[in-house]
């Protein structure tokens, strides 16, 4: 999923879904679904939108490290955030849906559901741009040629299939793929924002702080460079009364206010200087919210659930280093972290431990393997190591402790797979077998892991590995994370209910030697690869979950990474200027809905000038 994560398919037009495939022929729909339904298919507006939300107002949110750049799509500079607001996409996701499209750009979309190698979008002739210029075909295909040939290397590979891209004419332009077995390619590429061709060809590659020219609800507003950055909602956006828009898009402004680092943050969120914070912090969840606003009653906190996978947030091992070749090397590493007293003592109890790469979900593989896994695991055990194979078949938990802050027990399994592997001890250090000492460094950016990854270093130096935490700037650590630059580094997987070719960028051993790919921890294994292209290639429903239950069990069993924790919920603190629907999206907090009450903003706004 494009994460904002990436979104997936495989295709259910509910329109048509009573023609026999033996007689298909190509259909024009208004909504495109990868084994998701099309429930709201002649809504008037979505489900968790209030279409008479008034609008005004300013809805501030804090950044991390710095920017110097307002194209995301390049693949140099450090983008600033909240760029997607400037642009429109062909079709945009349903919050409540797996992987459901609806208009936005594109009115409708044409094609064969025997013959899903090539597909129309239809751009809705009422499109234009910020200039009062039409959106066409061509600046959609100079868009996608420009991602294609210059874009970020994992982008390139989800978008792979990609085999041509011709103009119809001025409102129609035809994708063509390689083949049509990636079924949800045909929903993918309706995903990107586009972007004017003229400001493609002449600005796409600059380091600027101007953004290319787009089509969407917002515009850039003030840059104050590396501190914040705002935008502006368009009086005259076009697109303000398509469905999927309607109630949407409600703030006058949307800020970014950066800071170095999470504890300088929240006390800007205190003061003021930002007004709506996702809370990552246990400790602040438990007892931050204790200082004079929160006791005047204008503050709000939730928690709010969601049916999304929780997001994998793990210490990566980079498996182009020969230290980690062995899986008993990284096993012991897994061993070595104590994430019972971390819970307890820094986290206030409040995480779980992340048992699965889909936790909390139903694609989380549970139990040991049904049936239906098995079929798919069988031809796929003799590619496996030993070691692997037989974790594969059993029920999968990680180590636990007793949350003393000893983890004897696991400090102990970890020194005998280390000596199983060939590692050795001289003189009080830890030796590889090839005779070099044992050391890892861990790259990290900002403070805000420093106190998570302490604790876990000081139980791999009793180990004996000589370890060292290299903190660095922001630019400095995106380049080194690019070129996979580093032994160990903090990443995280965010996931849909719906995976698809993009865990190819994840996992696959292509993406392992591309540089600004996504498969940090270097991972090839023709067993992953097998299953990645299976589930990017899946029928239904049911065998999106099968392959990616199956995917669940094959990295588990691999020892990648070590999991780190997440929770099923997302945390909210706002001062309660902001307004919501009673009922929520199911998949996302769906911010983009939320409006500003303008009486309660009148008192935020007073109590803060005292």
């Amino acid at each position: 999923m494009l994460k904002n994560t990436m979104l997936k398919t495989v295709l259910l037009v509910t329109m048509a879904s009573w023609i026999p495939a033996s007689i298909a022929v190509p259909i024009t729909t208004t909504a495109l679904g990868h084994n998701s339904p099309t429930e709201y298919i002649d809504a008037p507006f979505m489900p968790y939108a209030n279409p008479n939300a008034p609008t005004g107002g300013t809805l501030s949110l804090d950044a991390r490290g710095t920017f110097n750049a307002a194209n995301k799509w390049m693949t140099t500079g450090v983008a600033m955030a909240g760029t997607d607001y400037l642009y429109d996409t062909l079709m945009t996701g349903s919050l409540n849906e797996a992987f459901t499209m609806y208009p936005q750009l594109a009115s409708k979309v044409t094609y064969d559901p025997d013959d899903t190698s090539w597909i129309i979008y239809h751009i809705n002739p009422a499109a234009r741009f910020w200039d009062g210029s039409l959106v066409t075909s061509h600046d959609v295909k100079a868009t996608y040629d420009a991602i294609l040939n210059k874009g970020p290397m994992y982008i390139r590979s989800y978008l792979g299939d990609i085999k041509d891209i011709q103009i119809i004419n001025k409102q129609q332009v035809k994708f063509v793929f390689a083949s049509d077995k990636n079924k949800e390619i045909l929903l993918t590429v309706g995903q990107f924002p586009i972007f004017a061709k003229s400001s493609i060809d002449a600005d796409f590659e600059k380091i600027s702080l101007t953004p290319l020219m787009g089509s969407g609800p917002y515009k850039l507003g003030r840059v104050d460079a590396g501190r914040a950055v705002s935008y502006v909602r368009d009086p005259n956006y076009w697109g303000r009364d398509l469905m999927v828009n309607r109630g949407r898009y409600n703030f006058d402004m949307i800020k970014f206010v950066y800071y170095q680092s999470d504890e300088i943050a929240f006390e800007g969120f205190k003061s003021g200087q930002y007004r709506f914070r996702p809370e990552n912090k246990a400790s602040n969840w438990a007892t931050g919210y204790n200082f004079p606003a929160v006791k005047a009653g204008l503050i709000s906190k939730e928690s709010i659930s969601s049916q999304n996978p929780v997001p994998m947030q793990a210490l990566i091992m980079n498996m182009r280093r020969p230290i980690f070749q062995d899986i008993r090397v990284r096993q012991a590493l897994t061993a070595a972290y104590d994430f019972e007293w971390m819970n307890k003592t820094l986290f206030h109890g409040q995480y779980e431990r992340l048992q699965s790469f889909f936790h909390g979900s139903e694609l989380a593989a549970t139990g040991t393997p049904t049936d239906a896994e098995m079929q798919v695991l069988i031809p796929l055990l003799s590619k496996l190591e030993p070691m692997q194979r037989k974790a594969v078949l059993m029920e999968w938990q990680l180590p636990t402790s007793d949350g003393s802050g000893f983890n004897r027990e696991g400090l102990l399994k970890a020194r005998q797979l280390l000596l199983d592997a060939g590692f050795y001890y001289e003189d009080m250090k830890l030796y590889q077998p090839d005779g070099k000492l044992a050391q890892i460094e861990i790259l990290m950016t900002g403070e805000t892991m420093g106190r998570v990854l302490l604790p876990y270093i000081r139980n791999l130096k009793r180990l004996g590995f000589d370890v060292t935490l290299r903190q660095v700037d922001g630019a400095q650590y995106y380049e080194r994370v690019r070129r996979f630059d580093y032994d160990m580094v903090v990443d995280v997987f965010a996931q849909s209910l719906s995976p698809g070719a993009e865990q190819a960028a994840f996992w696959g051993s292509a993406a392992a030697d591309e540089p600004g790919n996504h498969n940090t921890a270097g991972i090839k294994n023709t067993a992953i690869d097998t299953v990645t292209a299976l589930l990017a290639n899946a029928k239904n429903r049911d065998e999106i979950v099968l392959y990616t239950q199956v995917l669940d069990r094959l990295l588990r069993a691999g020892h990648y990474l070590v999991p780190l924790y997440g929770k099923s919920s997302t945390n909210v603190a706002y001062w309660n200027q902001y307004r919501h629907t009673e009922k929520l999206p199911s998949n996302a907090i769906g911010i983009d809905y939320w409006w500003t009450d303008k009486k309660a903003e009148a008192r935020v706004n007073q109590y803060l000038k005292q």
